[in-house]
């Protein structure tokens, strides 16, 4: 029996690890054994503990309880907790996902203590060190054992950082192996969209039609925390919906909430809850958020998740930021980089509007991901 220890912490990772627990349950059930680390990098409860109720996710084996604070404090308690967890339960492996504090701290608990790591969603690179999530991302590439990025774009980045797709098991940190087997988020809107439709009513609770607004998130900190940038993207958005006459749901981020009320102009706050076309909502849950993606006219964010989501339902995606991990979305014409432009974003807006020959091009695999990467920990399991 291959014993995982699975971290997680922000409610995408959750998300993401649902596609592993799944594909365990399905086919490995008397072959892999799993534990759920949960560092509680999101404490709130629509943020975290909900996910697990409303996707049927296996409850963590342990919860840190972390919660928030500054990058190395949150970071130090976390593995500080995993390193005694790893002691506890002598994995074989440790899964982690994406680029979070808590996959870094994943990362160096397990790097420290030799148990090899399986890093989910590597090879990504926006190639901007400045974003705390490109640190994150490098270093847990390089101290990982498998290495499973979800495009050849990510195999790509690796390449040319000195990775080898061609090494030979067996496979250690020195030896390390690149797999492209798709992306486990494929896994998932595949598998969710179905249920997300007939499980929530979010559009007949927002009085919504389908095709009919566009879905807005906002969240990064270089977005929220930046008082120019915040007014940038809130003014695009309150010009949208007046001049395009058309509704922008936008489910709020406790940080962006907070933020906008700090750092917005008074003149601006007041005319976004003015604006009857402007809908704040809370935090939705995940199926409320496909259902939300899928039905939408057209998709704004700086969320890299909510990037590929937007292909995944072939919508067209405005992307608030200068750069993003998710490159084929744009070099398909799917997605537009806009940054916190005002006129850039109205000019993508519009440019979609008119546009209906948008590629969507299958880059993301075959929907098996998950079930892949557990064949291969498997086969080359040496117990």
């Amino acid at each position: 029996m291959i014993k995982l220890l699975t971290i997680i912490g922000a409610r995408p990772q959750i998300i993401k690890a649902s596609a592993i627990s799944r594909a365990i349950n399905h086919h490995y059930k008397d072959r892999i054994q799993e534990v759920i680390v949960h560092t509680g990098q999101h404490y709130d409860r629509q943020m975290s503990e909900v996910f697990f109720e409303e996707l049927q996710i296996p409850q963590p084996d342990y919860n840190l309880q972390v919660g928030s604070g500054p990058h190395g404090v949150q970071t130090a308690k976390m593995i500080t907790g995993i390193e005694e967890i790893l002691g506890i339960e002598r994995p074989d492996y440790l899964i982690i996902y994406g680029d979070t504090n808590s996959t870094l701290a994943g990362a160096i608990a397990a790097s420290k203590t030799s148990v090899p790591i399986v890093h989910i969603e590597a090879g990504l690179r926006s190639y901007n060190k400045k974003m705390p999530e490109e640190i994150n991302r490098i270093v847990s590439d390089h101290t990982a054992t498998f290495l499973f990025p979800p495009t050849q774009t990510g195999v790509d980045n690796l390449v040319k950082e000195g990775f080898r797709v061609e090494r030979c098991p067996p496979f250690t940190i020195d030896n390390p192996a690149v797999f492209n087997v798709g992306d486990i988020m494929y896994d998932n809107s595949l598998y969710f969209s179905e249920i997300a439709a007939k499980k929530t009513d979010i559009l007949k609770q927002l009085l919504l039609e389908p095709e009919a607004y566009v879905l807005a998130t906002v969240h990064r900190n270089a977005n929220t925390d930046e008082a120019d940038r915040l007014n940038a993207i809130f003014q695009a958005l309150q010009i949208l919906s007046i001049s395009h006459s058309i509704d922008v749901v936008l489910p709020l981020h406790p940080r962006t909430l907070k933020q906008m009320e700090a750092l917005l102009s008074r003149d601006l706050y007041e005319a976004i809850h003015a604006n009857k076309r402007i809908r704040l909502i809370p935090p939705a849950s995940f199926l409320e958020m496909t259902q939300l993606e899928q039905q939408a006219k057209l998709i704004i964010t700086d969320s890299g998740g909510v990037q590929k989501e937007a292909y995944f339902y072939k919508k067209p995606c405005i992307i608030l930021r200068s750069e993003t991990e998710w490159v084929e979305i744009v070099e398909h014409g799917a997605a537009r980089l806009c940054d916190a432009d005002p006129q850039n974003i109205l000019d993508a807006y519009t440019h979609f509007s008119q546009t209906t020959a948008i590629s969507f091009k299958p880059v993301y695999g075959d929907g098996e991901a998950a079930s892949q990467i557990l064949a291969i920990l498997v086969d080359n399991s040496y117990k």
